[in-house]
């Protein structure tokens, strides 16, 4: 059975077979798993393209509420309960297949089959016109992101043994770059390349109704290439036997739940969880609410999405730029100066949405001219870079201290609490700002249009229910707030943590289970 107590013999072994600052890192004959890591991460971010596409596409639709938003933005939650299942993908396997590719394989034919059966019914559930089906949406796209996290635990776990020990760091940079870029194919191709307006204006010389493709004709053909390149990995990929892993140990479901049980016991992980599940709240309001602001002002979906695309080329680049840094002993300093520069900059926010509408309309007319776009594009990408500085220096600083030998449990543990810590802030931030958004009756100054029966009592009279106060500024300035705390509070404990042995983060067991080779 797992336990924490370790004697100082076992400490100094551990820390000199896990430690991944003993050489220099250097990719020479590991280039081929670097970009099989690359693909799985790009296949990974397609799904999460696609529910980060969603919510733009209701948006537009002015019968979709923030409440509606917060109930699709569930659909993102399997990422943040990852943890509950990492133990059986951990414990789990056909040893002839190979540890990590008797759940790759399945798990991924699973996904093209699901795009498929999503195809059939996408155009009823998120109609051009009428009233898309949040629900049952939210349900499809539950079911797909619960896959890409079963894969990602498979994908995260597998690069701890697929690279080199002196690569190891470089595991994040295929992360993040192929994750922005499946992500970017995702989002980009359902809305840019689906509109009409968009096409005819850049794409077409002769105007056309409908786009170059459609939401089913996108999830048919990424369904394909799932299949077809699952079955490519599954005959060409020689998976090592973890059998001949130093200090290899086999762990059952139960030892293995156990042994998630002593991790979160370990003192440095549990002051690292509370940071991290905390550590998005100053963001929140602007990172989910911003472009939803933008769309309500008058910016066009067609507009926002080629900006945000422009961005995934920050995305994509930022990892590799940056890798030299973040593979570094101190990722976390990196980290905590990119976090307080973002909170500082999430000003810039408010002062955006609040301009917005007198910058891109004349006499009730939308004519957004170029220096509007040249100052929006400014303001995302700083904030773009700044944001996957620290997503690469986290996720560098997790290959560090994660056990190889528990790497599905340990590694996912670490990145289920990060992701919650991004899900519950983006779920309260949407949900929440209705309810810091005041409203009066134009015509009735007794009438706050605080329910949908003083709303019609409002335009009974012929009145509109006027915005006193906006909850996006509120929010924006609690949330920012509340950040500037957290990094008062957690910038020093934070520096210490990354500065301590392997020994402080590895969870050693009592005479393991030995399997015959």
């Amino acid at each position: 059975m797992p336990s924490s107590n370790i004697n100082g013999n076992e400490k100094e072994k551990s820390a000199g077979v896990y430690d991944s600052n003993s050489s220099q890192p250097n990719l020479k004959g590991d280039w081929l798993n670097f970009f099989l890591l690359l693909l799985l991460y790009t296949m990974q971010g397609f799904p999460l393209g696609l529910t980060s596409a969603i919510p733009i596409l209701l948006q537009s639709q002015n019968d979709v509420s923030y409440q509606d938003q917060a109930l699709f933005s569930l659909a993102a939650w399997p990422f943040s309960l990852k943890l509950l299942w990492a133990p059986l993908v951990d414990a789990l396997y056909i040893q002839r297949i190979g540890r990590r590719k008797s759940w790759l394989i399945p798990v991924q034919y699973l996904m093209g089959t699901c795009f498929l059966y999503m195809a059939n019914d996408i155009d009823d559930l998120l109609p051009n016109t009428g009233t898309p089906n949040i629900m049952v949406l939210m349900c499809m796209f539950f079911i797909s992101n619960f896959l890409a996290a079963t894969q990602d635990i498979v994908v995260d776990s597998w690069a701890l043994t697929m690279l080199k020990k002196n690569n190891v760091g470089h595991a994040s940079t295929c992360n993040t770059t192929g994750q922005a870029i499946g992500v970017m194919l995702g989002s980009v191709f359902p809305i840019l390349f689906a509109s009409e307006d968009f096409c005819n204006k850049y794409l077409r010389d002769t105007p056309n109704t409908g786009g170059l493709m459609t939401m089913k004709s996108v999830l048919y053909v990424w369904g394909l290439i799932f299949i077809c390149v699952t079955t490519l990995i599954a005959i060409f990929k020689k998976e090592k036997d973890c059998r001949l892993e130093v200090d290899h140990v086999k762990l059952n479901v139960v030892q293995n739940y156990t042994l998630l049980c002593d991790i979160i016991k370990l003192p440095s992980i549990r002051i690292l969880a509370i940071a991290l599940l905390t550590a998005k709240v100053g963001f929140s309001v602007t990172d989910t609410v911003t472009y939803l602001e933008l769309v309500d002002a008058g910016v066009s979906i067609a507009d926002i999405t080629v900006i945000n695309t422009a961005m995934y080329v920050v995305r994509i680049l930022i990892p590799l730029v940056t890798a030299k840094y973040t593979s570094g002993p101190k990722p976390m300093s990196i980290y905590l100066k990119s976090t307080a520069i973002k909170l500082i900059w999430s000003f810039t926010f408010i002062l955006l949405v609040y301009f917005t509408p007198k910058l891109i309309k004349e006499d009730g007319v939308i004519n957004i001219p170029m220096y509007y776009y040249a100052t929006l594009i400014l303001i995302l990408f700083v904030d773009e870079i700044l944001s996957y500085i620290m997503f690469v220096a986290v996720l560098s600083f997790f290959s560090r201290i994660s056990d190889p030998r528990f790497g599905g449990t340990y590694l996912t543990f670490l990145n289920t609490v990060t992701n919650l810590g991004v899900t519950w802030t983006s779920t309260v931030a949407l949900g929440v700002i209705d309810l810091l958004t005041f409203k009066k009756c134009s015509f009735d100054s007794d009438n706050y249009c605080s329910t949908s029966d003083y709303k019609n009592e409002c335009e009974a009279i012929g009145g509109d229910c006027v915005t006193t106060v906006d909850g996006f500024y509120l929010g924006t300035l609690l949330s920012v707030t509340f950040g500037f705390a957290w990094y008062g509070f957690f910038k020093n404990i934070i520096r210490k943590l990354q500065t301590k042995g392997s020994s402080h983060w590895m969870v050693n067991i009592k005479p393991p289970i030995t399997e015959n080779i």
